[in-house]
């Protein structure tokens, strides 16, 4: 802004005061668009996965807030996450809208219901877009335009009841469903990467599918997606994969960025 600087003196005229400096604003560093994201108090990968593939699409903003949840993940612990969605959200950006929020949890998605979480959302961003892994995972499956997917994830078998049963009313097969069998977010985090490809090479030994989907948004897979899934020969993705995919492409971000898997090379429905 443009106007005259003023001049005064503090400290008994030992020191300049210039107030009123001209100045001039830009759009900040959300040029292009403002993404907040939901993180989980006990998840430890899913901001730095986001940061990975954010450094590639400069004008375009992350902001996050963290939500109180249990580190032993149970269907129960979940779905007390429901009422905090909401002042979660209203902390990214106060006063600022939001283009897009992002709900970082997978399971607890399922749990809830995506269409809760974003009323939940709605509330405090009335005019963003809203995703969660799941919601981004559907979207992929799309533009994959793939019906069979493999699924690997970490939970327990009762999460992963409600995962497999989410996935097939949603018209979805699921000829295979691994998992590791961990309760602890905690613990989640610090499976190897070896360990997830591994996982995900047993998925496609065991039936012929179209895509594998990797839940969980403490599971590490960004970094490994692309050379995994040309090693594969078949698409794949992972909960924080697809939803910064989804999150980017709901806010009109369209840049394609084939180095991070072959998700992000298309737009919705897009293959």
């Amino acid at each position: 802004m443009s106007r005259p600087a003023i001049e005064t003196t503090v400290d008994a005229g030992e020191t300049r005061l210039l107030e009123h400096l001209p100045y001039e604003v830009d759009h900040g560093i959300a040029e292009r668009a403002k993404v907040g994201l939901i993180v989980l108090a006990t998840d430890y990968t899913i901001e730095h996965e986001w940061r990975q593939i954010f450094q590639n699409v400069p004008g375009v903003a992350l902001y996050q807030s963290r939500i109180l949840n249990e580190d032993v993940v149970t269907p129960e612990t979940l779905r007390a996450m429901e009422p905090r969605i909401t002042a979660c959200t209203e902390v990214i950006t106060p006063g600022t809208p939001l283009d897009v929020v992002a709900y970082g949890c997978t399971s607890a998605s399922m749990a809830i219901g995506e269409e809760r979480v974003f009323d939940h959302i709605r509330k405090a961003e009335p005019e963003a877009a809203c995703t969660t892994p799941i919601t981004a995972a559907f979207a992929a499956f799309e533009a994959f335009k793939a019906k069979r997917i493999g699924v690997l994830t970490p939970y327990s078998a009762d999460v992963n009841r409600i995962v497999a049963k989410y996935i097939a009313d949603r018209g979805y097969v699921v000829p295979v469903f691994g998992s590791f069998n961990e309760e602890r977010d905690s613990i989640v985090s610090r499976i190897t990467p070896d360990s997830i490809e591994r996982g995900v090479r047993e998925i496609v030994l065991h039936a012929e599918v179209d895509a594998v989907f990797v839940s969980c948004t403490s599971v590490r897979l960004v970094e490994a997606c692309a050379q995994l899934e040309a090693s594969l020969g078949i698409p794949l993705t992972s909960s924080n994969h697809a939803m910064a995919w989804h999150g980017l492409r709901l806010a009109g971000v369209e840049d394609r960025l084939p180095q991070l898997g072959s998700l992000f090379d298309l737009s919705f429905g897009e293959s």
